[in-house]
């Protein structure tokens, strides 16, 4: 189909220079030049007021980038940047050769497409919403994912309508069954915005004209630790928080190269934490629901259930940050009880009691806990937190799809779904090149407990493996060896173990399942 949209130029009310519109529907844009925005007024430009700079994201995406999605062409032609308590994100103005617009924005590490549309009849009020919750709109049913209070950064290009450059607003995001994600927002005080999309990767949309490459350095532009003066060393473009490799400082980098950067110490530096079993840096190749991929480890945290009352274990579980450039992200998850990959799903589930519905696959509910981060290395794409804690519902298929995983979290105003499967430790031993001789500190007991007799089978099985230890601690002096051996001495499980071991009793075994891919984005949503 042939463009329907008409070039456009006028010169800069304030500096002269030159400002193309490629659409004539287009009401808005930024001067590249002294950053004026600039509103239409039938044949000229009326300024008013000036954008503030963007800072230096290193998102792959830039202005003239074109792709293709459902078969018509599109290109990038302006760019909002916003900023929450809890990060940054980026929206891309994409205008299509049919002439309509659409906006590409990040999301938990991947990507949104969607279309702005009117307002439906039967949309709720904003104030009314919050995370977690369900509610209807557009006569489907949605699931608030998050509510965040934004502002806008900075602005760039041809936009659809004038931007609003001071104060904040509220965003919220909406989720549901069919893999949609609408979005609310009052950032217009006079017209509540609605628009609807579906998650996209970039390989699908076909991109041409991307930055020389995904992946930068900003040591080069001298970032260095607030906390010892080491230099950092940030590679992805979507960072928003990285662990100095000197001093262990956790530093939020989501303002960009030149501003203040956010730090705290983690609580357990001196130990160090156990070191990853997967180095970070190291790549991969696994088949994480589609084709076999290179997939390099770039980030890494130790998490654990928060005791409740009655309580008398505390479940460590390890989570590899996973990234492909043209995928995204991805979780390997190291459990007691086995490995198992998840991703951040689009959608939500269908919740019916106790059972979930995802693409197909029932899910039973097998745990529900309360878990915090205990410790991190690497890289993220959200801003981490001291002591970032959330609530978890961990699901797991049955007969055929046993190996099926599903997580629900709630952190703070936001919830994320993720979804995935079991891994033999051979599997990622195999594909991360472990040595053979360091093979045996990656197996775990992976059998599902899919069903009541399963659960009751696996029961007396951990009686009698406890009633061993008991008996091999007796005749060895240290029941935590072996502990030792698989996890080794840093490790949150053989400080456990030798704590319990000290006050008389064995330890180092749970029975709790851990999280399957369970993580706090923080920042998160439709971004």
């Amino acid at each position: 189909m042939a463009p329907t949209q008409r070039a456009y130029r006028a010169a800069c009310p304030n500096c002269g220079a030159a400002v193309e519109f490629a659409s004539a529907a287009s009401a808005s844009a930024v001067c590249s030049y002294c950053r004026s925005t600039l509103v239409r007024d039938g044949d000229a430009l009326r300024r008013i007021g000036v954008s503030a700079e963007l800072f230096d994201d290193f998102s792959p995406l830039q202005l003239g980038a074109g792709g293709r999605r459902q078969g018509i062409a599109f290109t990038l032609v302006g760019r909002l940047q916003y900023g929450t308590a809890g990060g940054t994100w980026n929206e891309w103005h994409a205008l299509f050769d049919n002439g309509r617009s659409a906006w590409l924005s990040e999301d938990n590490g991947a990507y949104v497409m969607a279309f702005d549309a009117p307002l439906p009849a039967d949309a709720p009020q904003l104030d009314t919403l919050r995370a977690g919750a369900r509610t209807l709109a557009d006569g489907r049913a949605w699931d608030v994912a998050s509510v965040v209070l934004a502002r806008l950064i900075a602005a760039e290009g041809e936009l659809p309508r004038p931007p609003r450059l001071q104060g904040q607003f509220t965003v919220v995001d909406l989720r549901n069954s069919a893999g949609e994600v609408a979005t609310l927002d009052d950032s217009d005080p006079k017209a509540i915005a609605w628009s609807v999309g579906r998650s996209v990767a970039l390989a699908e949309l076909a991109l041409q004209g991307l930055k020389d490459a995904s992946e930068k350095t900003l040591a080069a532009r001298g970032v260095t630790c607030p906390s010892c003066g080491a230099a950092l060393e940030v590679k992805l473009a979507t960072t928003q928080s990285v662990t100095c490799g000197q001093c262990n400082a956790v530093v939020d980098v989501s303002g960009g190269v030149g501003a203040d950067l956010a730090h705290y110490q983690q609580n357990n530096a001196g130990a160090a934490g156990a070191e990853p079993q997967l180095a970070l840096g190291r790549s991969g190749t696994l088949a994480l629901g589609g084709a076999a991929l290179p997939w390099e480890v770039v980030g890494y945290q130790e998490r654990c259930t928060i005791p409740q009352p009655g309580d008398d274990e505390t479940e460590y579980w390890r989570e590899y940050l996973l990234y492909n450039r043209t995928e995204g992200f991805a979780f390997l998850v190291d459990s007691n009880e086995g490995w198992s990959w998840v991703k951040p799903i689009t959608g939500v589930p269908q919740l019916r009691g106790d059972h979930a519905l995802c693409n197909g696959v029932d899910f039973r509910k097998r745990w529900d806990y309360a878990a915090q981060v205990t410790w991190v290395q690497g890289e993220f794409y959200w801003r981490v937190r001291r002591d970032e804690r959330a609530q978890v519902t961990d699901y797991m298929g049955s007969g055929a799809q046993a190996g099926a995983r599903l997580s629900r979290e709630r952190s703070g105003d936001e919830v994320t779904w993720s979804a995935g499967w079991t891994l033999d430790a051979s599997a990622v031993a195999d594909a991360f090149g472990i040595a053979p001789a360091a093979r045996a500190a990656l197996q775990r007991d992976a059998a599902p407990l899919s069903s009541g007799s399963g659960m009751r089978k696996a029961f007396w099985i951990f009686v009698v493996i406890v009633v061993i230890l008991v008996l091999m601690s007796e005749c060895s002096g240290d029941g935590c060896s072996d502990i030792k051996k698989t996890f080794g001495a840093a490790s949150n499980e053989y400080r456990q173990c030798e704590a319990r071991r000290g006050a008389g009793s064995i330890g180092g075994i749970a029975t709790g399942g851990g999280s399957f891919g369970g993580y706090s984005s923080g920042g998160g949503g439709h971004k």
